[in-house]
């Protein structure tokens, strides 16, 4: 087998795309929080970027992609000493380097490690999507405690049951995890990633509680131009993450790549639509907000929707994550940056409607509740088992070395009492 060398590009420029994501996400958030405590917010998600890439390459994808002496797509391409710990040698051979990737009708020869860093791209986003549900209040050790515990026994699990699959000849799944053998549609990570996220975030957020002050209205955006740069970053990110996905440059990728245009366009517009009749004015951060609901909502269904079945997804997002934001407030958890309104939300509707309207098999198209059934199964199961684990995670932390900063440090700003920076330093305030 030759080594496609387009399709091998393809796959390293996604993967560096959804890196990219990451820092965006960083600023998407950095630029919700109050301005004294920008540095720790986005310390979080470049902590992550730090933690779980090495852990990722040290046993992670041995977890997600193992399959005992076997890899991704029946292929030797398994990473660990004994599937355990680290790269296997032989995945640096000439005669090992590549692995065959079968999608349909389509096929694609590049590097098992291509695939594995892009992979791993994924797993760290995951992880920093939590952190924006304990904002302002989270201890720096604590948070990397937790992401190093939760990518291990709850990520790469859970990537395993999703993503680890072998198609037959005619694209069926034969082989693989659990909730793939199910025939769940799930492109790019709407369990994964989204839900899965989504479920720890409200699981800390409980467990962390309010913070102090914690009222509608009560905390505003510090600086909306980083939300909206971040929300822009993620966008240009997500292009890797979804047309990425078919691991392949080709009509697929085209179909999602375009999706993931159309999709959040629409969600900014349903967005702000509910934020004018709800609150009277059509804000930035509503847009920026909105854009990336409907971009977590096409992730699972990118490639399984026509575009404009991913244009009424995509304004039903909007609307639906612009009026679920607010169940915090009437349910009484602190959600501080709708990490559960957007991506657990988001991620629901987006894996859910793919069991009405999914080309084919949706109930829209078959008749059959078949597929509803299937999505709406991984998606609870996801959801239960990430919510108890990060839960009890989350709570053993906070009962030996505590989780949470000290009330005085969170209502003046924990930038300076967590990492002894400030976000942004005046020369007249050196005085």
């Amino acid at each position: 087998m030759e080594l496609d060398q387009g399709n091998t590009a393809f796959m390293l420029i996604c993967a560096a795309l959804v890196l990219l994501m990451t820092p965006g996400l960083a600023f998407f958030y950095g630029g919700l929080v109050k301005a004294k405590s920008v540095i720790s917010m986005m310390m979080l998600s470049f902590g992550a970027m730090g933690l779980i890439g090495v852990l990722w390459v040290l046993y992670g994808y041995s977890i997600a992609f193992s399959n005992g002496p076997e890899g991704p797509a029946g292929t030797d391409t398994y990473i660990g000493w004994d599937g355990v710990f680290g790269f296997d040698p032989s995945m640096f051979s000439l005669d090992s380097l590549f692995q065959e990737v079968q999608s349909g009708e389509y096929a694609a020869a590049f590097p098992g490690i291509a695939f594995a860093a892009f992979q791993a791209t994924f797993a760290i986003i995951t992880v920093a999507l939590i952190s924006g549900a304990i904002a302002d209040r989270a201890k720096f050790g604590a948070w990397m405690i937790f992401a190093g515990v939760w990518a291990t026994v709850v990520y790469f699990p859970v990537a395993s049951w999703v993503f680890n699959f072998t198609l037959g000849e005619d694209g069926s799944v034969v082989d693989g995890g659990w909730i793939a053998q199910m025939g769940v549609i799930d492109f790019a990570g709407g369990t994964a990633v989204h839900i899965n996220a989504g479920a720890a975030a409200l699981a800390l957020a409980l467990v962390l509680g309010k913070r102090v002050g914690f009222a509608k209205g009560a905390d505003k955006p510090h600086n909306p131009p980083f939300v909206l740069l971040g929300a822009g970053l993620l966008w240009f990110g997500w292009f890797g993450f979804n047309a990425g996905s078919e691991l392949a440059a080709d009509g697929i990728a085209a179909l999602a790549f375009l999706n993931t245009i159309a999709a959040p366009a629409a969600a900014v517009l349903g967005w702000l639509v509910v934020e004018k009749l709800k609150d009277g004015k059509a804000t930035s951060v509503g847009a920026a907000s909105g854009a990336v609901a409907g971009l977590v909502a096409i992730t699972p269904a990118c490639a399984a929707l026509s575009p404009f079945w991913a244009i009424v997804l995509g304004v039903v997002a909007g609307a639906v994550c612009a009026l679920a934001i607010d169940l915090k407030f009437k349910l009484g958890f602190d959600d501080s940056l709708d990490v559960v309104g957007i991506h657990l939300v988001g991620g629901l509707i987006g894996t859910l409607y793919l069991g009405f309207f999914a080309t084919g098999s949706g109930l829209f198209f078959s008749g059959s509740f078949t597929q509803l059934g299937v999505q709406a199964l991984s998606a609870l199961a996801v959801l239960v088992y990430s919510f108890v684990l990060a839960f009890l995670i989350g709570l053993a932390i906070e009962k030996t070395i505590g989780f949470r900063v000290k009330n005085e440090d969170e209502v003046a700003g924990i930038d300076l009492a967590l990492h002894g920076e400030e976000g942004y330093v005046l020369e007249n305030s050196r005085a």
